[in-house]
């Protein structure tokens, strides 16, 4: 499964807004150095899918705040 997820790095409280069925705003409080923030990212998506962080990937847009992840359920 493909997510469209746009992410504010650097924010107060991490939260996930789902704004359509494909697609999510993610809020995470590390800043966006040395994928620091992109790996939190994988974190919360883990944390909400209830699966396994290795089991998600990010496909498009390391250094971009809108990115493309896939999932594995």
């Amino acid at each position: 499964m493909l997510i469209k997820i746009k992410v504010f790095p650097n924010s107060k409280k991490e939260e996930i807004i789902r704004k359509s069925e494909d697609s999510f705003e993610v809020k995470v409080r590390e800043k966006p150095k040395m994928g620091m923030a992109n790996r939190r990212v994988v974190k919360t998506l883990a944390s909400y899918f209830k699966t396994p962080e290795a089991k998600i990937r990010l496909v498009k847009g390391a250094k971009q705040r809108n990115k493309i992840f896939e999932i594995k359920i």
